[in-house]
């Protein structure tokens, strides 16, 4: 299983993806299957054919930080890959341990109150929804109506995201790639697996961008929504930390231009309309006052 061996698994699917002749390999014929081979990385990376395939194999567990780097460069890893690269091969193999249920920190739950005029989320680890107040409920109002609490889970198993979405694609990778960076910090999270293991089996899309093993931690980008009460929205957002906080994160979402930010009036408008704890249809997402239970 991956989850038993995600550093080779890493590693596999970058040599499979990266390019002979933009790493230097002179081809002199076409192949048919893409990708380095495993001695060519081997010998660009200055190890043996014998230790790169122990690594890829999961019988190698304890790179050196000079060796990493060696294949990081071979591979063509960026700053935040060749990072995830170092934290799966420091990683414990994994266990079974589930964890508690997430909870939003009290002191995120604090800041979120001082946006009063934006949409704002608290995000776990998982990409669980923790909380979020009435405009951020507003604003995901179509999952609250699918009952569901996990933004990925939403995105790939519920319809309602791609009419939410006007740039599903973009919006799908990015999240999928938060998820993996997520997903290399805590290889013995059983909770997560069980969340990857569950969308692998319902989405197909799911399953081929897993495969190519992108990471990205969420960050500022701007996303296009088409709400279904105040039509188009285009939002930015800023994805924050607090030191001592671990695995949460707060989504502050911006307007971009004049039209979105009088959307945001409108939909502030219809969310004052609504109960404290509740938007129109369930109410998946916790809003401040509410504190998720264990799921």
């Amino acid at each position: 299983m991956e989850t038993r061996n995600a550093l080779g698994a890493f590693l596999r699917a970058r040599r499979e993806r990266t390019d002979p002749e933009q790493a230097g390999v002179v081809l002199a014929s076409r192949r048919r299957t893409p990708g380095l081979r495993r001695e060519e990385v081997a010998l660009l990376a200055g190890v043996s054919t014998d230790y790169y395939t122990r690594l890829e194999q999961g019988r190698e567990r304890h790179p050196s930080d000079q060796v990493l780097d060696a294949l990081a460069r071979t591979l063509g890893l960026d700053a935040e890959e060749t990072a995830h690269l170092h934290r799966l091969a420091k990683a414990a193999p994994a266990g079974t341990r589930r964890g508690g249920g997430d909870r939003a920190d009290p002191s995120l739950l604090q800041l979120m109150e001082g946006w009063d005029h934006a949409p704002v989320l608290v995000l776990g680890h998982r990409m669980d929804v923790l909380a979020a107040n009435r405009l951020g409920r507003a604003l995901h109002a179509r999952m609250v109506e699918a009952n569901e609490d996990n933004l990925v889970r939403f995105i790939f198993l519920h319809p309602a995201a791609r009419e939410l979405y006007d740039n599903w694609d973009r919006v799908a990778r990015s999240a999928l790639a938060a998820l993996r960076s997520a997903s290399g910090l805590r290889p013995d999270d059983s909770r997560m697996n069980e969340l990857v293991g569950g969308l692998s089996v319902r989405s197909a899309e799911f399953r081929t961008l897993w495969a190519r093993h992108d990471v990205r931690a969420k960050r500022r980008e701007v996303k296009q929504f088409r709400h279904h009460e105040v039509g188009e929205l285009n939002l930015s957002y800023d994805s924050l930390t607090v030191n001592g906080i671990a695995d949460q994160q707060l989504i502050v979402y911006r307007a971009e231009d004049e039209g979105t930010r009088q959307a945001l009036v409108l939909l502030g408008a219809l969310a004052a309309e609504y109960p404290a704890d509740s938007t129109p249809g369930k109410r998946s997402i916790p809003d401040s006052a509410r504190q998720p239970s264990d799921r």
